[in-house]
């Protein structure tokens, strides 16, 4: 990072080991994707001989270093709220799924017949780096997705996880329920999908709650499932 692409005999005399010992550990970076090998750019007339092999960081490599990623993703998102407004957070939050949406509702019609919504959703997921799984629940199944990219973003603007819970009942085709988030500090994402639903189809698509129309009616569906 510091000194750019290097060669391994310039590697070996600013760290003080051989350059066979250097190659070793070269060799394990490059297979792990952390570092590529290519040709060192010259300026000059080059001389006889192979031209000299510089090792350079790879995208992979540099995600070790400090990365202020989310830090930048709240303050966008702090920026857009003060312009305009819990509205504006909500529609980027929906923008936001929808080409997730659309890639998972072309996954869900091409899943083999009797897999469960659940289970649909829980591969499209995995696919795309969320490490999910389905547990057995009361009247249905929990959705588990046991990572989140977008974690710390999440747990200053909640609206990316509606958004998200919204885009799963379009697809599953019925009312689903956000048990759990890591944003929140819980483990495990988890959304419990009742039986009985029809992918694709929802004829009363859900809406954000009321809180001051919902009063002190705080019973769950699961508890009332139960």
């Amino acid at each position: 990072m510091e000194h750019g692409p290097s060669t391994a005999a310039a590697l070996a005399e600013r760290l003080g080991l051989t350059p066979a010992g250097i190659r070793r550990h070269l060799d394990v970076l490059v297979s792990r994707g952390h570092l590529e090998a290519r040709e060192q750019r010259t300026y000059k007339a080059r001389g006889r001989g192979r031209p000299a092999k510089v090792f350079a960081l790879t995208d992979a490599g540099r995600s070790g270093f400090y990365a202020a990623y989310d830090d930048l993703a709240v303050q966008v998102l702090d920026f857009l709220a003060a312009q305009g407004g819990d509205e504006a957070i909500a529609q980027f939050a929906a923008s936001r799924v929808a080409d997730m949406e659309a890639r998972y509702a072309d996954a869900l019609a091409d899943a083999p017949e009797g897999t469960s919504p659940a289970q649909m959703l829980a591969d499209a997921l995995t696919t795309d780096g969320f490490v999910a799984s389905v547990q057995p629940s009361v009247a249905g199944e929990q959705l588990c997705q046991h990572h989140c990219p977008v974690a710390h973003v999440a747990e200053r603007f909640p609206q990316l996880c509606e958004a998200e819970t919204e885009a799963f009942a379009r697809l599953v085709g019925g009312h689903v329920q956000r048990l759990a988030t890591i944003a929140h500090g819980d483990g495990v994402c988890t959304t419990h999908i009742p039986t009985g639903l029809r992918p694709g189809h929802i004829p009363n698509p859900p809406r954000r709650p009321d809180p001051e129309a919902a009063g002190s009616d705080q019973t769950t569906d699961i508890e009332r499932s139960s």
